[in-house]
């Protein structure tokens, strides 16, 4: 353990070295707070400001009786403010920076000390104003900002926890990345932007007879973005040469790109023109989501969803629920190998689909939308996919990552498919595995869990694959690789499962021969851009069949369900329990069966569920849990292992909520034994499980008392406005973040 910090030195009261002083200070965080700058009045000017307690003159004094030292110095300054402090350092004193650049900081320190000292973390943090100087000093300037660790080999793990705990105390958030990365992601989205701003206000300066118009009549957006060339100049050359590398390859990808849109506009071609507006369109709202964090991002807030129910209420009406997730998948994967241009109506903007969106925007295929549901998919070609810039992250949706790793098995290019925390620990071995034996070079964390490493350019050849397991993600990845390997490739499922790719790949105009539980591809084929209508989907249309069949006097209908035959477990599953449920205007929309589907209010009564129907239903066994409990007598539920590996362990997570809402029910190691009955209120854990909450959420229409269930943020993944659409429908449930 590190010793106590009874003295903080900040060397350099600049704008940043003032407010992490003043910060500390006022949060009385790393004992006394000592400022030393080399122009002494601006000490002086700290102390009576109150953002040190103690301004010295004598630096080497105060160096050698510092716990923690913080150098806020210029970049240019640093190596000439270590070699003087050095000799006077104690041995277990605690040594960081402020500099944005740290690849210049970490050679200097060993040019300086030969053997980095343990307690050496060199950190960043990401703030600024346009204010400078101790007199800018703002205790609040790190509030709700990242503070960049980068760690060395030399660096103690105690050394970076006092230093996460420092700058957590002035209310930032804490990230930790190698040098060279640091680097390298500061070069592109901070020093790159300064340099096109000075270039661009300098260019535009010179002009020699307009240059008063340019400025005078400037919009908004020219000003916002120009506001930064007002920055400091002598800094900005300093970062300009201690990030030098790493700034030149940003630049020259810059300029290439650049190039690149400069000859479309000379040849009016109108598609590459569109391909890089509607990108940058594209990535700008992807990495707002990842600021804010509401989207799939690898730096998702803290923040917490709970939904609160109350008991009671009826459900009526008629009402729609989101596009089905299943194939809004496909519809992008299938669209953008595709020839041509195919539009989708009816696509869920929900978060495991837009995952799968943006993969294909990163991997170079230009996609407009969503709006509306509506999305517009330029088609590359099967052979027309582009190596992405970085992994592809796919946040919480298994089916991404699953499909996915088909089609890059077989890709010339490498990638590495990573996901959130919940993600990481499903199993991808049964993609990984079969897709070996095609001749796929595939690198995965321990016990086969994400992320996924991908090795590009293998020659894959066509296997027959007997499914363990009845999976439609695996049979799916399967078939995706087998476009491309050498030879057919066939799967033959246990059980009958989802058959939405096999589908929508005859749609696309590429034929799967079917023989029984058998489907086979053949390669060489071309899929061919259409139109898809996709239907609503009857995993979130379950939630609201339930709600109907247990509630006395409802009477709802939800429009345009997928009624697919691979689909439909939970339709038969709740006629076998008396449900009162109809199937209204059946029709085929692209291949795909769809139906109204009136619900009314009738007693149920337990069944032992028929184990053909659990492939059939296994994203709805969250809800027909409470369908169960509901029930009159004993439902059994077996052959469903497969919910303990979904995105929690789905049998544990609905037997220990219902067991705090009173419910008589016990877990098998396939499914559940569970007793129908009445449920109380009580506080239940959905472990970021989007189905564990929506089906907690319609058991408080059986309930006796409220309902809280945690962790709800998940909800969004797959039913976007689910609360909403819930009290329109009857369900008096609430929304509340933390």
């Amino acid at each position: 353990m590190s010793k106590p910090i009874s003295k903080t030195l900040i060397i350099g009261l600049g704008l940043i070295g003032g407010s992490l002083a003043k910060a500390l200070k006022i949060n009385r965080h790393c004992g006394q707070i000592i400022g030393y700058d080399r122009d002494f009045e601006e000490s002086k000017a700290g102390y009576n400001a109150g953002v040190i307690d103690l301004a010295i003159e004598n630096l080497v004094d105060a160096v050698s009786t510092a716990d923690l030292i913080v150098l806020a110095v210029p970049v240019k300054a640093m190596e000439k403010v270590l070699m003087d402090i050095a000799p006077f350092i104690a041995e277990d004193t605690l040594i960081t920076d402020v500099g944005s650049t740290k690849g210049n900081v970490v050679a200097a320190a060993k040019r300086v000390f030969g053997d980095v000292p343990t307690g050496f973390v060199p950190g960043h943090p990401i703030a600024g104003s346009e204010k400078s100087g101790v007199a800018a000093a703002d205790h609040t300037l790190f509030e709700n900002h990242k503070v960049i660790l980068t760690p060395l080999a030399e660096s103690s793990s105690d050394s970076v926890n006092v230093f996460t705990r420092m700058w957590e105390s002035t209310g930032a958030e804490v990230l930790v990345m190698n040098v060279d990365k640091h680097d390298e992601v500061l070069a592109a989205t901070s020093h790159l932007p300064h340099m096109l701003a000075f270039s661009l206000v300098d260019t535009l300066a010179q002009e020699q007879d307009n240059n008063t118009d340019i400025f005078r009549y400037a919009a908004g957006g020219f000003r916002d973005f120009t506001r930064i060339a007002g920055s400091d100049p002598t800094m900005w050359h300093d970062i300009c040469l201690a990030n030098k590398q790493a700034l030149l390859s940003q630049l020259d990808r810059y300029t290439a790109g650049l190039a690149n849109l400069r000859a479309a506009i000379e040849c009016g071609d109108s598609e590459s023109m569109l391909g890089t507006f509607t990108r940058a369109k594209a990535a700008r709202e992807h990495f707002s989501r990842i600021l804010s964090g509401t989207a799939y991002s690898q730096h998702m807030s803290n923040q917490q969803v709970t939904f609160r129910a109350q008991p009671g209420g009826s459900v009526s009406g008629k009402i729609r629920v989101p596009g089905d997730k299943s194939i809004s998948h496909r519809s992008i994967m299938l669209g953008s190998l595709a020839d041509g241009v195919t539009e989708v109506t009816g696509f869920l903007e929900g978060e495991d689909s837009l995952a799968t969106l943006q993969a294909f925007r990163d991997m170079g295929v230009v996609i407009e939308g969503p709006d509306a549901g509506n999305v517009t998919i330029y088609g590359v070609g099967v052979n027309g996919l582009q190596a992405p810039p970085g992994p592809l992250y796919v946040g919480n949706s298994g089916t991404s990552m699953r499909l996915l790793s088909g089609l890059l098995a077989a890709q010339a290019f490498d990638t590495e498919l990573s996901g959130d925390e919940s993600l990481t620990k499903r199993p991808m071995g049964r993609v990984a595995d079969p897709l070996r034996l095609m001749g796929a070079e595939i690198e995965t964390a321990e016990n086969g869990r994400p992320p996924l490493k991908i090795k590009g350019g293998q020659s894959l050849k066509g296997i027959h694959y007997d499914m363990p397991m009845a999976s439609a993600q695996v049979k799916s990845c399967l078939l995706l690789a087998g476009l491309y390997a050498e030879g057919d490739t066939s799967v033959t499922e246990p059980a009958p499962t989802r058959d939405h790719t096999e589908r929508m790949l005859t749609g696309f105009g590429y034929p799967v021969e079917q023989n029984g539980s058998t489907a086979k591809v053949t390669p060489g084929g071309q899929l061919h851009a259409t139109r898809i209508d996709v239907p609503a989907d009857i995993s979130s249309a379950t939630f609201f069949m339930v709600a109907a069949a247990i509630c006395p006097d409802s009477d709802l209908t939800i429009e345009h369900v997928g009624i697919n035959p691979t689909r439909i477990g939970i339709i038969n599953i709740l006629r076998l329990m008396g449900a009162n449920l109809e199937l209204l205007n059946e029709r085929e929309v692209g291949g795909e069966p769809v139906a109204d589907i009136r619900i009314r209010y009738a007693p149920l009564k337990g069944i032992h569920i028929p184990e053909d129907q659990v492939p059939l239903a296994i994203d709805e066994f969250p809800a027909i849990f409470i369908a169960a409990i509901s029930a009159e007598g004993t439902t059994v539920v077996s052959g469903a292992e497969e919910l303990r590996v979904k995105e929690s362990d789905r049998i544990q997570a609905m037997v220990d909520g219902l067991k705090i809402l009173g419910a008589d029910i016990e877990g098998t190691e396939d499914g559940a034994v569970i007793q129908g009955g009445t449920l109380t209120g009580g506080t239940v854990e959905s472990h970021d499980d989007h189905r564990i909450a929506m089906a907690f959420a319609v058991a408080s229409l059986r309930s006796t008392g409220t309902i809280t269930i945690n962790e709800c943020a998940n909800v969004a993944t797959s039913f976007p406005g689910f609360v909403e659409l819930a009290q329109s429908a009857g369900i008096k449930v609430e929304k509340e973040k933390g």
